[in-house]
């Protein structure tokens, strides 16, 4: 936890240490922590120079711990400073590179990646920079990084980061993936579903592309970073003409445990409703809510009986009329 501050593992296991007592010596913190006394005076000598130990008024080979809030709050204050340092250097190598960037020839206009390994930096680098906004396409077929992996989008939306993504409708195939979108669209996320979309994508900020490629019977991976251009405006404007064209994919509201009112809805058929509002069939849904498809029939059907209609045309409607979904 203290690795943030520039502790090493071994440094901030001798603090804590310390913290519960009095004062050690390098004998008596080796045994405490069951390593070599040589290891525990280096860890020792460490903090001293950070100033989170002192040495001991009695004896001169015996260590105290700094006070925390004293001396790891000095050390949060001088990360922050070098944090800062570094931001106003990024902006000015940012001023520099875009300066250069409306220089840029057509060749220079895209950037190509090999390798899955690059490929899977360049995506978690790109998200990890996003500051308002992150579109995406996710096709069926998993390229890089699956929807349970990608932990840097959870990162951003938790800082704010707006995400709007496009999904493959074969997507929810995969067992367990609508468990992961369900956990996106609870974090604030916006999700619509297609048929099927052309290419993978992500755009971060509107202003710089990935495009990861699937290429060759070896399945070979790479992937074209499209920087501000006339391409990049193309990639958005096929990003917001699908997008208008898909389906919201919604959760629903927490429902009661005790069945359906006019007003109310179980989550259970909420989620059905959704995932069937989306387009998915019977069978896609009672795979991806581990249900037999006979009780997503069912349920459906009950859900058209209480509402009074024939055809689920009409029971999408009442359901938004209802605000269900």
């Amino acid at each position: 936890m203290l690795d943030v501050l520039g502790l090493e593992k071994a440094e901030e296991l001798a603090y804590r240490a310390l913290v519960e007592v009095p004062s050690y010596d390098a004998a008596e913190l080796a045994a405490r922590l069951d390593c070599h006394p040589i290891e525990a005076a280096r860890s020792l000598a460490a903090l001293e120079g950070l100033g989170l130990t002192a040495r001991s008024s009695t004896a001169s080979d015996r260590y105290v711990a700094s006070p925390p809030s004293v001396a790891l709050a000095a050390l949060a204050v001088q990360r922050e400073d070098e944090l800062r340092r570094a931001m106003r250097e990024i902006e000015s190598l940012t001023d520099v590179y875009r300066g250069t960037d409306t220089d840029r020839s057509i060749s220079d206009v895209v950037d190509v990646v090999r390798g899955a390994q690059a490929v899977a930096q360049r995506f978690v680098q790109l998200q990890m920079s996003a500051r308002e906004e992150v579109l995406g396409f996710v096709k069926s077929e998993i390229a890089v990084v699956t929807a349970e992996e990608n932990t840097e989008e959870d990162a951003a939306v938790s800082r704010g980061v707006r995400y709007r993504v496009m999904i493959e409708r074969r997507s929810f195939e995969r067992p367990g993936f609508f468990g992961a979108v369900s956990d996106s669209l609870k974090a604030g996320e916006e999700v619509r579903v297609v048929p099927e979309l052309p290419i993978r994508m992500l755009i971060v900020d509107r202003r710089i592309a990935l495009m990861p490629l699937l290429s060759g019977s070896e399945r070979s991976i790479g992937a074209l970073i499209v920087h501000r251009s006339g391409m990049l405006d193309a990639l958005m404007a096929l990003f917001d003409r699908v997008w208008h064209d898909g389906l919201p994919l919604v959760l629903g509201k927490d429902g009661m445990t005790e069945g359906p009112t006019a007003d109310e809805l179980p989550d259970l058929d909420a989620r059905i409703l959704g995932l069937l509002l989306a387009g998915l069939t019977d069978q896609a849904v009672a795979n991806q809510l581990g249900l037999s498809m006979r009780t997503v029939q069912r349920r459906v059907r009950a859900l058209m009986d209480l509402v009074e209609v024939d055809t689920r045309l009409q029971l999408g409607f009442q359901a938004a009329r209802r605000g269900w979904l």
